[in-house]
């Protein structure tokens, strides 16, 4: 199977071009590249070459796929119930990575995906596999229309061994993390994710996280933390500093948005005002480290965030496990302490993006669930919601400072992710499809091209050669001769055609019913 992509201007890869930030400017030289099977073959000026496939692209932009190290199709199971992602092909993203913030969907000890349980109905979920070598081969089995390749959840792993406990693991059980993690890593695992941020993972102590680092230093993989809550937040920041110093090896902030409504009490932190400092505090923190540290933030570009209804609750309401949560908001006799202690909810900026069993909910603001309900206070009208649904659910909560936002984005350190999964139109169950899940990376040019973020150059390499060296997705992320065929053409902020390994499966802006993405073992 050859291919052939003719006049493009090339941008990411060997010699490409370095046009200004305008993404209309810029030398016109243009280039072909030839593709044999899923390879870059040869890149120059083929006037007479023949191919079963030929693409003329009229002198847009090519640059290799993009890579979304924190997409969540597989967090929601959209992955399966949904093969294709051609909300991210559509966007040019050939490659996505899943399992962060400590959930993963290998290895499982016991075959439960307990972990995931904060975004989707586990039990819906046929699963015939253990460890990450059975994931990734079941993925090898079935179409994708995308590369996926996954970490290792910290939650996934540690509940697995202790439940819901909330307590430290004893040496044997550390010693039994260990191995389970070494094996996942020897299958193909990127590295390790850790939501620190999340109940069962909150706790954690420092100790647990340096030990478990060596074992994902070993294979030269990369450590994913979602911070702590803490006041300040700078001390969180610090913890993940602390970890790429001590252990020398790439460390990765997830989700660090500055968001305007935590879920740690505003009282302690001095409101919207001393929230937004604190992380303008945190940002010039990791912004002054020097280049011998190796640490980066994942952050979107859109000024809302996916976020699981129990995040909402405080944070003694979240404790015991998903059973012991559900008693806690069906308790009414609860309800006005958990009132009192939750974070102030902006119902206006609260939609609901996923409703399993009331798809009719889907695309409703809080204020619309507080007025059906007929009460004052917001609060108490999403703990009446999610008594109801037995705690399932998901917001797009719109609590991100937009000029902080910005800055973030134009860090040297941030990579730009949706954090978000590819819903399409076939899933179970009714989805928001937000502009995180179809546009985060068109956005991202916008900004870039448009806006005056960075050059061109610069914004391509932050979501393409920057994390696939990061995440050590070998022959991807930057085109040049024998690397992967991973290719995306566009102009004037849109797609023209996705390629992945080698095939069209965007073709002006349509999908091409082509299934051609493979399952990533780390460095290979």
């Amino acid at each position: 199977m050859t291919l052939l992509i003719k006049n493009v201007r090339i941008v990411g890869g060997a010699g490409s071009l370095r046009p200004r930030s305008d993404e209309t400017s810029g030398s016109s030289k243009t280039s072909d590249i030839f593709v044999a099977d899923d390879r870059i073959s040869a890149i120059g000026n083929f006037p007479n070459k023949k191919a079963a496939t030929i693409v003329d692209c009229q002198g847009a932009y090519a640059s290799p796929g993009f890579i979304d190290v924190n997409a969540e199709s597989d967090h929601y199971f959209t992955l399966f119930d949904h093969p294709s992602q051609d909300d991210f092909l559509k966007q040019g993203v050939t490659t996505i990575i899943g399992g962060m913030s400590g959930s993963s969907l290998a290895p499982l000890l016991y075959g439960s995906l307990e972990s995931i349980k904060k975004w989707a109905n586990n039990e819906t979920v046929n699963v015939n596999w253990h460890t990450m070598a059975e994931l990734l081969s079941a993925i090898d089995r079935r179409p994708f229309g995308v590369n996926f390749g996954t970490m290792a959840g910290h939650s996934t792993i540690r509940r697995a061994i202790i439940g819901d406990a909330i307590r430290n693991l004893t040496r044997n059980e550390l010693g039994v993390f260990g191995g389970v993690l070494k094996k996942a890593m020897q299958e193909g695992a990127f590295g390790l994710s850790a939501g620190l941020g999340y109940v069962h993972a909150r706790a954690t102590p420092y100790a647990e996280l340096r030990s478990l680092s060596n074992i994902v230093k070993d294979f030269h993989g990369i450590y994913a933390m979602r911070l702590r809550d803490s006041v300040p937040f700078t001390a969180s920041v610090a913890e993940a500093i602390r970890l790429a110093k001590e252990t020398g090896m790439p460390i990765i902030i997830n989700n660090f948005a500055p968001v305007t409504r935590p879920n740690f009490s505003e009282k302690n932190s001095g409101g919207h005002a001393g929230i937004t400092q604190e992380y303008a505090a945190a940002l010039a923190l990791i912004d002054g480290l020097p280049d011998s540290v190796d640490l980066y933030f994942d952050i979107s570009p859109f000024p809302a965030a996916l976020a699981p209804f129990y995040t909402f609750l405080p944070l003694w309401a979240q404790t015991g496990g998903w059973k012991a949560m559900l008693r806690n908001v069906q308790d009414e006799w609860l309800f006005p302490r958990m009132i009192k202690d939750m974070p102030p909810i902006d119902e206006d900026h609260f939609t609901i993006a996923q409703a399993p069993s009331n798809n009719f909910l889907v695309g409703r603001t809080l204020r619309d669930i507080r007025e059906m309900y007929e009460v004052k206070d917001a609060r108490e009208a999403l703990l009446h919601l999610m008594a109801a649904m037995d705690i399932h659910g998901v917001a797009l909560y719109g609590n991100i400072d937009e000029g902080l936002l910005m800055k973030a984005i134009a860090s040297k350190r941030s990579l730009i992710v949706s954090g978000a999964p590819s819903f399409g139109g076939t899933a179970k169950i009714a989805q928001l499809r937000s502009k995180r899940t179809t546009e985060t990376f068109l956005k991202f040019l916008s900004l870039a091209g448009h806006d005056g973020i960075m050059p061109l150059d610069e914004a391509i390499r932050k979501i393409t050669r920057t994390p696939a060296r990061k995440f050590g997705c070998a022959g991807r992320g930057e085109i040049k001769e024998g690397n992967f065929a991973d290719i995306v053409c566009f102009r004037d902020g849109m797609i023209k055609y996705t390629i992945v390994n080698g095939k069209v499966a965007i073709a002006n802006g349509e999908f091409q019913n082509v299934f051609a993405g493979k399952a990533l073992r780390h460095g290979k």
